[in-house]
């Protein structure tokens, strides 16, 4: 069986994210497969769906909705993953052979960008390894929420001549690298700046790029409480929250 598919970078939640060569991308789509993530967050279903008929000129395409089943927060993180990321193939699979046929074109719309803490590429490359499907796709890059991030605070996300550290929260509370430069936290479900030294700079965003953007930066001893309770009113009344922030030593950063 052979399938086409699109892989497409869709922004951090701001429609004027979606670039021209994803808009483009789009038109050329029969079939979207849109993950439905349970009621907290039926926004981001939401938004795809306006995205959609926002930028779509033809109306010959069709939604296809599949369930997302929640990865395991006890045990082995990499474990956990492997095994959510196996039960998701198994769903990209049935949805290949069902809902698209060899003359279409299907795609996956995934919020910023496809090549950063996104599980989609490495899932299809598995399914196209496996040979169950002649597999073709296409990756259209995306603005991610660190690019908005950085755009939003009007700050740049390196030092002159320095490196920039990418890192999940997890690994934030393992050790911080800020001899290496900046440093960009994904992911952080619990907090995890709460422990550092009050004497780093953070700037924080959460739902970048969406009407319910909010932005605080500071130093962490100054703020790290009004960004904790900022999070947990956010996440009581939108049921979901989803943050990131960079983190420096120098008051001012330089880019080069």
């Amino acid at each position: 069986m052979k399938r086409s598919l699109m892989v497409i970078g869709i922004g951090a939640g701001n429609p004027d994210y979606v670039t021209v060569q994803a808009i483009k991308a789009m038109n050329r789509v029969s079939v979207f497969f849109i993950p439905n993530k349970g009621t907290k967050k039926t926004e981001l279903l939401r938004l795809r769906r306006d995205i959609c008929e926002r930028f779509i000129e033809n109306s010959d395409y069709r939604l296809v909705e599949f369930d997302i089943p929640e990865r395991s927060k006890y045990g082995r993180y990499k474990q956990n993953v492997e095994l959510w990321r196996e039960e998701v193939r198994r769903i990209y699979e049935k949805l290949l052979t069902e809902s698209l046929a060899e003359d279409e074109i299907g795609a996956f719309l995934v919020w910023g960008d496809p090549s950063l803490y996104d599980g989609t590429l490495s899932i299809l490359d598995t399914i196209g390894s496996s040979g169950t499907f002649d597999l073709d796709f296409e990756v259209i890059p995306g603005i991610s929420s660190v690019q908005a991030l950085a755009a939003n605070h009007k700050v740049p996300l390196n030092r002159i001549g320095e490196s920039l550290t990418i890192m999940t929260a997890r690994q934030l509370s393992e050790a911080f690298p800020i001899d290496q430069g900046n440093v960009v936290v994904m992911l952080d479900g619990q907090g995890a700046f709460r422990s550092l030294d009050g004497d780093i700079n953070i700037h924080w965003g959460a739902y970048i790029g969406t009407e319910d953007e909010i932005l605080v930066s500071g130093k962490v001893r100054d703020v790290r409480d009004d960004i904790e309770r900022i999070r947990n009113s956010a996440r009581n009344e939108h049921g979901w929250v989803m943050d990131t922030y960079l983190l420096s030593k120098d008051p001012k950063t330089g880019g080069e």
